[in-house]
């Protein structure tokens, strides 16, 4: 963006002790939008003080979250979201220059792969092994112990990058397979875990009166691909003090897979100087919340 006299003038306001004029300037800035940014990181590698390089850092951070904040809320009320583009939205929160192109390479690695050994004669358990067999075996995708320790466990860009996951990551890779070949699985609410479940193959998800429990014909943990009988989940739910509602076996919408993604990376960011992180990922919660149904 080309600099003007009022942009010159936030600029060497950036630094005033007062926070009241520090604020209005920060708004003042983020006023522009994303092509004011190239200019702050020009200021930024201009000035040897570093505490008005992580002002301006700060600045650029709000600059990239309004951005992602109009990105997912247009993302949250359009008629079908695509959830692998709502994850990758996510992955912008810590890396707002993030490189789509790769990651979509990937994705279409490992759907090519695994469509090569479909055919329209497998069983559900049969399609199940070959998707298991592809991204487990072949692909070398690992599973890791669900902690909130490192926010890059649940990024997938990182995680296809590394090739390990936790179980929500990898259950979302799952899921984004399984729609981009008809395989009709879903992620299902099972307490503290993230299950993909293998529906009939003519489930009508629109009748408010299905019971989503019954058709179901096997569950698989995508932290590793092991398939799940409905035995193996109640005895589970039992474990754990659950009953069977009816809701655990319901397919999660791609908001609510997203909403559950961003509360899982918000748990994360726990010291006091990432606070202001976690205060932004609950924004973006509350903005998926309010528009699912």
């Amino acid at each position: 963006m080309q600099e003007t006299k009022e942009l010159n003038a936030l600029f060497t306001l950036i630094d005033d002790p007062d926070e009241v004029v520090y604020t209005t300037v920060t708004e003042r800035l983020v006023g522009y939008g994303k092509p004011v940014i190239p200019n702050l990181e020009h200021l930024w590698e201009t000035t040897p003080n570093e505490t008005i390089q992580e002002r301006i850092e700060m600045i650029i951070h709000r600059l990239h979250f309004t951005d992602l904040q109009n990105d997912l809320t247009e993302w949250v009320n359009s008629p079908c979201p695509d959830l692998l583009f709502g994850a990758l939205l996510v992955a912008k929160f810590q890396y707002p220059d993030l490189q789509i192109a790769p990651v979509l390479q990937d994705v279409e690695k490992i759907r090519r792969n695994v469509w090569l050994e479909l055919n329209s004669f497998l069983t559900p358990l049969e399609q199940a092994n070959v998707l298991s067999s592809i991204i487990y075996n072949y692909y070398h995708l690992k599973g890791i112990e669900l902690k909130h320790d490192n926010p890059d466990d649940f990024f997938l860009h990182k995680v296809l990058e590394s090739k390990k996951g936790n179980a929500v990551a990898n259950s979302i890779i799952y899921q984004i397979i399984c729609e981009k070949l008809d395989v009709n699985a879903a992620i299902i609410h099972i307490p503290k875990q993230s299950i993909i479940a293998f529906f009939n193959s003519d489930t009508d998800f629109e009748d408010p009166n299905i019971q989503y429990r019954d058709q179901i014909h096997f569950f698989v943990d995508a932290t590793n691909g092991q398939a799940y009988s409905h035995n193996d989940i109640e005895t589970y739910l039992k474990r754990v003090g659950a009953d069977p509602d009816p809701k655990y076996f319901k397919p999660l919408s791609h908001q609510a897979i997203i909403r559950n993604l961003i509360k899982d990376i918000a748990k994360c960011f726990c010291k006091d100087s990432d606070a202001y992180k976690k205060e932004e990922l609950m924004q973006l919660v509350e903005l998926i919340e309010a528009a699912i149904p």
